[in-house]
């Protein structure tokens, strides 16, 4: 693929730390800070310039839990570096009685996405709370503000998952690293049946991640056979991809070099979907100028 077929790529899953712990505190979830954003803290500004080397326009950045938790001040403070590039995606805990207000509060600071999280580098194991009432609150309120509700999970989350999905079905639910399924079987890629088995319900979408990209060319996985069968179970439409940076441990240049790989084997309209159409439609604030 060169250049000159390559569409407009956005980036909807990049994080931002900033490395003045004492002007930014630290309250990792799990309590325990992650290795990456310790060893890998990264700027607004050191974001815009990594992005203009890969050649990506715009980002949905992501708030960075494993650093702030649930306070997306950092976040919000970032995008004022730059509102025409930039959206954000806070994080909450749907559990937490003053949920919805956290809502507003982060909305009304200009974010347009909003991250839950269950588990993680410093939270193992799947939490099981996804289905609890108490949250069906903060699932009715996302619809009502059209916010795509970016879900940090494994497949063991998935029966809990399809509760919410089928009980808000005007609710954008984004899995991040596509639910982190096994596909190093190769095809038919029976191994991730709990991936396939979400095909039908339309208010699913999957981020395609730097995670996703290296598994689909290890083990008996490869991007001929593992993009194609993606593309046709869900739509192109129903796909988005994002980086990972600065957590996943690459240039951002080297993970879109290695992005664009994988998307080789797809029709150009799908890439183009991938890499920039779906996230449009999913966060049309980053369509202006």
């Amino acid at each position: 693929m060169t250049a000159s077929d390559t569409p407009m790529i956005i980036d909807v899953h990049c994080h931002v730390v900033s490395p003045d712990r004492a002007a930014w505190p630290l309250a990792p979830i799990g309590g325990k800070q992650s290795d990456w954003s310790s060893e890998r803290p990264t700027t607004p500004e050191q974001l815009i310039a990594a992005m203009d080397e890969a050649g990506v326009a715009k980002a949905a950045v992501v708030q960075a839990s494993t650093a702030y938790g649930h306070d997306s001040s950092y976040l919000a403070a970032s995008l004022k570096y730059a509102p025409s590039r930039f959206t954000g995606v806070f994080s909450i805990d749907p559990l937490d009685p003053g949920a919805t207000g956290q809502m507003d509060h982060w909305v009304s600071l200009g974010m347009t996405g909003m991250r839950v999280f269950t588990t993680g580098s410093t939270m193992p194991g799947q939490q099981t709370w996804l289905d609890d009432e108490r949250a069906w609150p903060v699932w009715e309120k996302a619809g009502r503000l059209n916010l795509p509700i970016a879900m940090q999970m494994t497949a063991e989350g998935i029966p809990l998952l399809l509760k919410i999905v089928k009980a808000f079905p005007n609710v954008n639910f984004l899995l991040d690293h596509l639910a982190r399924p096994v596909i190093s079987d190769g095809p038919p890629y029976a191994a991730a049946d709990s991936l396939w088995s979400l095909a039908d319900y339309k208010n699913i979408y999957l981020k395609l991640t730097s995670r996703t990209v290296e598994h689909c060319q290890a083990g008996k996985a490869t991007p001929e056979t593992f993009m194609p069968k993606l593309v046709a179970a869900f739509g192109s439409d129903h796909i988005l991809w994002g980086s990972n940076f600065p957590a996943h441990d690459d240039t951002l240049a080297g993970i879109v070099r290695e992005t664009l790989h994988v998307l080789a084997p797809l029709a150009p309209a799908d890439r183009a979907n991938i890499l920039s159409g779906t996230a449009l439609r999913l966060y049309p604030v980053l369509s202006g100028a």
